[in-house]
Parts: C-alpha cells; structure tokens; sequence
C-alpha cells in the first residue's frame, strides 16, 4: 500500500528517499562495451541470441520487412500514429533555431551557424512493453533538424522480426536504418560501429539500466541526450480532484518498470486516503500488475501539505520527469514551477496526453535532473559554430589591447600572434 505522509511531520531526508536499483552492472557493461568493439556483428549476433533468444542471421532490417510490417498494422492505428506524427511535428518546428551574423562594428563580421549533426542513432526499447510512440519522440526532431543518417535500433521479438507498429512508427518518421539489436551491444554498435551498423556521433533515446549505463560509458566518443532513470510522475492535486483519476494518472507511469516513482502532493488528507484506497481497487484490473504493484510500494507516497503553495515547493525539490497540476486555474501555478521535465495542467490533460499525441517530447530528464536539464528537442540534433572575421583596420583598432589581455595571463605566444601583424 502507498505511504502517505504529512510535510513537517517527519524528516525531508525521509520525504524526498527514494528506493534505487543496487545491481552493479558496470562491469558487465564494460565488457559488453569491449566485446562489441573487437569482434563486431558476431559479438552482436552472439548477445541477441543470448538476451533476446533469437538467433538472427542478419542484423539489418529491410525493406521488405518493413513494407510488410506496415501492412499488418492496424488502418485506425496508423490513422493515429500518422497524426501523432503531425502534432510531434507542429510543436517542434517551433524549436527551429536560425544561423545569425553581426555586422554592426564597422570591418567586423561575427556570427553563428547552425548545423545538423550528420548521423545520429535512435534508442527505442523492447522486451516487456514496444513503444512507437518513442520512435516518433526521438526521430521527428532529428529530422526537422536536417539530420543526414538517422539510424534505429531496437530489440527482435522471439521470431526474429521487429514489432510491426516500429516498423510502421519509424516509416511515418522517416528513419532511414533500423537494425534489430538491443540493450549495452546497440549503444556500443551505435557509438563504435560495426560491419553493419554504422558509426553515429549522438545517441538519444531511453533504455533500461544497461542501456543508460552503456550511453554513459561512451560518451565522449559520442554525445547523447541524457542519462535516463526509470519512469517518473508527480500529481499535485487539490480538495476537489477525483481521487479515481488521480489514481489512475499515478498508475500510468508505475506499469513502466518496478522502480518508477509515482507520487501525489496534495493539501487534502481526505484526498489522501481517498487516492489510497483508489490505488488498491485499481492496481489489481492492471495487465502489469505486478509492476505496478512493485513500484507503488517500493516508490509510490502520497505528500500531505499545508496548502498548494508548499507542495509546488515540494515538487520543485523532487523535479520529477512529469508534472500534473490537477487544480483549478493551473496556470495561476506555472510561473512557480522551477523544475520538471514536462507539466501537464488542468483536470482534463493527463501525463497519457504528452506520451503519445500532444505534440511535446515524452523523452524527459529524471532523477531529478530536470533541475538542469531540458526535454529532447530539435536542439538535441543540431550543433553550433561560430565564426569572426576582422578586415584590416579593425584589427588594428583592438590589436594592443588583445596583445596586452593575453600578457596578463602569461601567454606570451597569444601576444606574439597579434603584435607580429602589427609589426607587418
């Protein structure tokens, strides 16, 4: 049963705890790591047939593969994911960042291009649950951003093949490869290249403990978007809010993984009570409920505070992946709210809404990250250079003082540079 406790009550070391994994897999990690860059496709093909009980002859998948995966999908189905596609698609292209040049100081040109990062390489998890809509969220940025290679990987099913609505998903958005392949291998392939999954220069996209420990070892050799914990919601709800729905949004991101947090801030404790109760009728209707069940009782609480100023408080010391205001006039809160991957406002705006269909990106900081860090989005995709051009006499205008900065700091060869062209 979800623990409720009331703010100032007890210890903030004890209301803000949180239960994480102990397994050590770093090791584990780095060996896989090591493995993949040795021995290539055969240590991938080694490891699919070990994790995923699959043995595979090729790695790629093809065209026709795809083809066929779409036409086994559902019309009503694509009909969604073909929309979900186009809202992913609105919001972003609002994120579009423009090159700029400065001319204003005369014989001065100053400026900053934008350019796409060439190769990048989407991480789409398999195993217990297939999520299109992850596919979506990470490749339709990457392609309004200009991206050259997007490439995808994912683990097989027991047959071998790809779940078709990845296929399909990956088709509407426009992924150029995709490549049956999964876990710590996939991002070692990703970021070493293999004989047949090419080298990329970022890797986006959630995964499990040895994914995101994987993501975290190679960077450096490649750049990523974030290192993802498990699945994260905060409900902050008022007196007035239907404990049945505020159940079920808690239980949205509990059914991800045993370790995901679900919690609820609210300044009713008969609301409190009300969700507890709620939590227990619904868990066992849940196909995953044994997940479920696991993360409510390892990470589920229900925070009882003074009134709602305390609990955005609370909230923005916890910066959870996702935000629900389920108040009246939420945003007469939204400026309060310092830190959260993702807020969703009102009684009719479910965290369900942004995972799938809304238009912003459902690949979120968590841990609480969110206290520093930003969602995916079409930056994740591009990078920044900047360049300077000075005509004859512009140096000479500021050429002393540069030479005289540089002998400050000790760094007579800086100096050197600029008084040689003066002495010319």
């Amino acid at each position: 049963m979800i623990r409720i406790m009331e703010y100032g009550q007890i210890s903030n070391s004890e209301i803000f705890a949180r239960v994480e994994a102990k397994t050590d897999i770093e090791s584990i990690v780095a060996d896989i790591i090591a493995n993949v860059r040795k021995n290539g496709d055969k240590a991938l093909l080694e490891y699919t047939e070990k994790f995923d009980k699959v043995a595979l002859e090729s790695l790629e998948v093809t065209q026709a593969e795809i083809d066929e995966a779409f036409a086994t999908v559902e019309p009503k189905f694509l009909e969604v994911l073909t929309q979900a596609e186009k809202n992913i698609r609105a919001f972003h292209q609002k994120q579009v960042r423009n090159s700029f040049i400065m001319t204003e100081q005369d014989g001065v040109v100053m400026g900053q291009k934008v350019t796409p990062i060439e190769k990048v390489g989407l991480y789409v998890p398999g195993g217990t649950a297939a999520y299109p809509s992850t596919v979506l969220m990470d490749a339709v940025p990457a392609k309004i951003a200009g991206c050259d290679q997007i490439v995808m990987v994912t683990p097989p099913m027991k047959n071998g093949k790809v779940n078709p609505v990845i296929l399909a998903s990956a088709k509407i958005a426009g992924v150029d490869k995709i490549y049956k392949v999964g876990g710590a291998q996939a991002i070692a392939a990703l970021a070493y290249g293999t004989e047949s999954v090419p080298q990329v220069y970022k890797i986006v996209g959630p995964g499990n403990a040895f994914v995101a420990e994987a993501k975290k070892q190679v960077f450096g050799q490649v750049s990523i978007d974030m290192i993802a914990g498990p699945s994260e919601i905060l409900v902050v709800a008022d007196s007035k809010s239907n404990p049945a729905h505020v159940a079920a949004d808690l239980l949205s991101q509990a059914e991800h993984d045993r370790m995901a947090s679900a919690v609820l801030v609210t300044d009713s404790m008969d609301l409190a009570k009300a969700v507890s109760d709620e939590l227990e009728i619904q868990i066992p209707k849940l196909p995953r409920a044994e997940i479920a069940r696991c993360s409510i009782d390892n990470n589920g609480k229900i925070i009882v505070a003074q009134d709602l100023k305390v609990a955005i408080d609370i909230s923005n010391e916890i910066a959870p992946e996702h935000l629900e205001l389920v108040v009246d006039n939420p945003f007469d809160y939204l400026a309060d709210v310092k830190n959260a991957g993702s807020i969703f406002m009102g009684r009719h705006c479910p965290e369900a809404f942004g995972d799938y269909f809304a238009g912003p990106n459902h690949t979120l900081p968590t841990s609480g990250t969110a206290k520093f860090s930003s969602p995916l989005s079409v930056d994740d995709f591009v990078k920044k250079t900047q360049y300077t051009y000075f005509r004859k006499d512009a140096f000479a205008k500021i050429a002393e003082d540069v030479a005289y900065f540089a002998r400050q700091e000790g760094l007579d060869a800086h100096a050197n540079s600029v008084t040689c062209r003066i002495e010319d």
